[in-house]
C-alpha cells in the first residue's frame, strides 16, 4: 500500500499474510526540466505499475514486450491459417477430382456418341486439307439445329463441305445456286397447275427446300427479295407458308457460302441467321504439297464422299456413323434439359456484347436471338463433350459466331482469352476483402459491448461468404487446368495447341493470385474469431493495414492508434503471475520492484512521464 508520497519520492509499505511490514521509499526520476513551475508532484507510471502492482492491479508492458507479444500473436495467427488454407487446398483438390469423375461417368453416357462423331469428323476430313476447323463447326451446327455460313473466295471447299454433310444425314438434300436473277419457284418449288385450276395458291415443294433435311445454298446473298420473306421464315421458324397452310420444314442445317459479305442493309436479317460463320481460306503454303499428294492419290476414292447426288434424294451414308433429322433433334433436346450455364459464362457473353459495342469502331450489333441461341449451341459443345455444364473454355466457340466482319474474330478471341485467364472477379474479390478488412479493425479493436458483439459477427459471416466465392472459383480453375482445352472436342487441334500456349500460364497466374486472396481471407476470418489485437492483424497483414489507413475516415483510425489493446493490458504486469511472493518473501519482491524500477529509469528516454 502507498504509506505517503512526497515532491520527492513515494514510500511503500508491503504487509505479509503472517503480518510482517516491509517499507521501502523511492525517488521520483525527473527526465527533464519542465517547461512551467510544477503545480504537483506526478508519479511516473513505472512508478504507478509498481504500486498497482503491490496492491494486485495491472500495469503496462514495455515496448520490448509488447513486441515479443505481437510476434507471438501474429506467429500464432499465421500458423492457424496456414494450417486451415491447406486443408482448403486439399478439399478443393478433391472436389476437382470429385468433379473430374463426374463428368467422366457423363462422358461414359455420351461414350457411344461421341465415338461416332469422332469418326464422323476423319471421314469428313478425309482428302480436305487445312478444313479441321470448318468441319467440326459444320457437324456441330447440325446437332445444335443452326445455320452456317463459309465465306471465302471461289475453289475453297465451300460446296464440298456442305455435301459432305449431306451424305453424313440419312435425309434429303437440296443444293441450289443463286444469281440475282432466281425466282422463288428455284427453291421452294413450282406452282401446282392444277391447284390453280381449283383457285388455290400451292407449290409442288417435293424434292425442294421445304422437304429437304440439309440444304447447300451457293451465292446465298444474291437472293432477290422475292425469295428473302420466304427464306427467312424457313430458316428462323422452320415453317413454310404454301397456299392456306403452313407446313413444318424438316430442315436440319442450311449451309450458305458466298465470296463476299453482304453489302444491302436488306440482307442483314438473312445475314444474322446464320449463326455460325466461317471465312474459308486457301490452302497455305505449307499444307499445299499435302493436298495435290491427297489428288494424285485420289485419296477420297472409297471413303463414301464422292460422287454426286440429285436434289431430293438421300444419298447412300455409312450406316455406323449416319445421324438422323430426329437422333440430332434428341440430342439437342438432351443438351439443352441437362448442361447447366454457370453465371460466369452469362455474364461473360454480357461483357463481350457490352465490348462489341462500346469498344470496337466501328461498334459491332449482336442481336439478342443470336445471344439466346449461342448458349443453346454452347450447350450442345459441352453435352456431347462429356460435360454436365458450360464451361469458360467453351465460350471460346464464340469467336465463330459474334462477329459481323472477319477481322473482329481476332478480337473477340483476345477479348475472351483475357477474361477467361485474367478474371474481372478478382478485383471485385480484392476490394471487398480491403472493405471487410477495415471493417475487422474496427470490430475487434471495439469494446466488449454487444454492439461491437453484432459487428464482429457480421464481419465474420462476410469474410466467410467471400472464403466460400474464392474456394468455388479456385475449384473452377483447377478444373480448367486440369481439363485443358482439349476437353472440348469441338476445337481443332492447332486450335487447341495455340490457346493452350497463350491460355494456361495466364490461368496458373490467376491460380495463385486467387491463393493469396483466399488466404488473406482465411487470416482475417481467424483474426476476427479469436479477436485478435489490431496492431497483430496490422502486423500480419501490412499491405491491408496500409491502404485502410491511407483510404478510412480518421474517426475510425483514431481510435486504433491510441486504444490499448486488452491483450496488452492482461500481461501488462511483470509481478502479477507471482501472487505469493509477496507474502512469502517481500524482501525479494521489493528488490525486484527495485530492479524493475531501474530498468526503467535506464530507459526513461523512451517513458512517458
Amino acid at each position: 500500500m502507498l504509506l505517503a508520497s512526497t515532491p520527492t519520492g513515494v514510500c511503500i509499505r508491503v504487509q505479509t499474510t503472517g503480518g510482517a511490514r516491509v517499507t521501502g521509499s523511492y525517488p521520483f526520476v525527473r527526465l527533464k526540466a519542465p517547461s512551467r513551475p510544477l503545480q504537483a508532484p506526478r508519479l511516473l507510471p513505472s512508478h504507478v505499475a509498481v504500486i498497482r502492482a503491490a496492491e494486485g492491479s495491472g500495469g503496462v508492458l514495455t515496448e520490448n514486450e509488447k513486441e515479443q507479444t505481437r510476434k507471438a500473436q501474429g506467429a500464432q495467427l499465421k500458423d492457424t491459417a496456414r494450417k486451415e488454407m491447406d486443408a482448403l487446398v486439399e478439399q478443393i483438390n478433391q472436389q476437382s477430382k470429385t468433379q473430374g469423375e463426374k463428368g467422366a461417368a457423363t462422358d461414359d453416357k455420351v461414350g457411344p456418341l461421341r465415338i461416332r462423331l469422332h469418326r464422323a469428323i476423319e471421314v469428313m476430313q478425309q482428302g480436305l486439307v487445312e478444313r479441321d476447323t470448318e468441319v467440326r463447326l459444320l457437324l456441330l451446327a447440325a446437332l445444335s439445329q443452326e445455320h452456317i455460313l463459309y465465306i471465302g473466295p471461289p475453289g475453297t471447299a465451300k460446296s464440298e463441305l456442305g455435301r459432305r454433310l449431306s451424305r453424313l444425314c440419312a435425309g434429303t438434300f437440296f443444293e441450289r445456286l443463286l444469281t440475282r436473277f432466281s425466282v422463288p419457284e428455284e427453291l421452294f418449288g413450282p406452282l401446282s397447275m392444277r391447284a390453280l385450276e381449283d383457285d388455290r395458291y400451292v407449290r409442288q415443294t417435293e424434292g425442294y427446300l421445304p422437304t429437304a433435311n440439309v440444304a447447300f445454298v451457293d451465292e446465298i446473298f444474291k437472293a432477290n427479295s422475292a425469295i428473302l420473306n420466304t427464306l427467312l421464315t424457313v430458316l428462323n421458324e422452320r415453317l413454310f407458308d404454301n397456299g392456306t397452310k403452313r407446313e413444318l420444314v424438316p430442315l436440319l442445317c442450311l449451309v450458305g457460302a458466298s465470296n463476299e459479305l453482304p453489302e444491302s442493309e436488306e440482307l442483314d436479317a438473312l445475314y444474322d441467321r446464320f449463326l455460325i460463320r466461317r471465312q474459308v481460306s486457301q490452302v497455305s503454303d505449307f499444307g499445299l504439297p499435302a493436298m495435290l499428294a491427297a489428288a494424285a492419290d485420289n485419296s477420297l476414292a472409297g471413303t463414301g464422299l464422292i460422287g454426286s447426288s440429285s436434289n431430293g434424294n438421300a444419298p447412300e451414308s455409312q450406316e455406323s456413323i449416319a445421324l438422323t433429322f430426329d437422333e440430332c433433334r434428341q440430342i439437342r433436346q438432351e443438351a439443352l434439359n441437362t448442361v447447366k450455364v454457370p453465371i460466369e459464362v452469362r455474364q461473360l457473353l454480357a461483357d463481350l456484347r457490352t465490348h462489341l459495342r462500346e469498344k470496337l469502331e466501328p461498334p459491332v450489333y449482336v442481336s439478342d436471338r443470336r445471344l439466346v441461341k449461342a448458349i443453346g449451341l454452347m450447350q450442345v459443345a459441352a453435352y456431347t463433350s462429356g460435360k454436365d455444364s458450360v464451361s469458360l473454355l467453351d465460350c471460346l466457340l464464340l469467336e465463330h459466331i459474334l462477329w459481323q466482319q472477319p477481322d473482329q474474330q481476332a478480337r473477340i478471341t483476345d477479348f475472351l482469352l483475357s477474361q477467361i485467364s485474367e478474371d474481372d472477379g478478382l478485383q471485385s474479390a480484392d476490394y471487398i476483402l480491403a472493405s471487410i478488412f477495415g471493417r475487422a479493425c474496427a470490430a475487434i479493436g471495439g469494446d466488449k459491448t454487444s454492439d461491437s458483439a453484432v459487428k464482429r459477427e457480421s464481419v465474420l459471416q462476410e469474410a466467410t461468404a467471400l472464403r466460400e466465392s474464392l474456394t468455388d472459383k479456385l475449384i473452377s480453375l483447377k478444373s480448367s487446368q486440369g481439363t485443358g482445352i482439349g476437353g472440348n472436342m469441338w476445337i481443332s487441334a492447332d486450335e487447341s495447341e495455340a490457346i493452350s500456349a497463350t491460355l494456361l500460364p495466364k490461368l496458373k497466374k490467376t491460380w495463385r493470385a486467387h491463393e493469396d486472396l483466399l488466404f488473406e481471407a482465411i487470416t482475417l476470418q481467424v483474426a476476427v474469431g479469436q479477436q485478435v489485437d489490431p496492431v497483430v492483424l496490422a502486423d500480419t497483414a501490412p499491405a491491408r493495414w496500409s491502404h485502410f489507413v491511407r483510404n478510412a475516415p480518421m474517426d475510425e483510425v483514431r481510435p486504433l492508434a491510441t486504444q490499448q489493446s486488452s491483450s496488452f493490458r492482461a500481461q501488462a504486469n511483470p509481478f502479477q503471475n507471482r501472487p505469493n511472493l509477496v507474502s512469502s518473501n517481500p524482501a525479494q519482491y521489493l528488490a525486484d520492484v527495485d530492479s524493475h524500477l531501474e530498468t526503467m529509469r535506464k530507459r526513461k528516454g523512451k517513458t512517458d512521464v
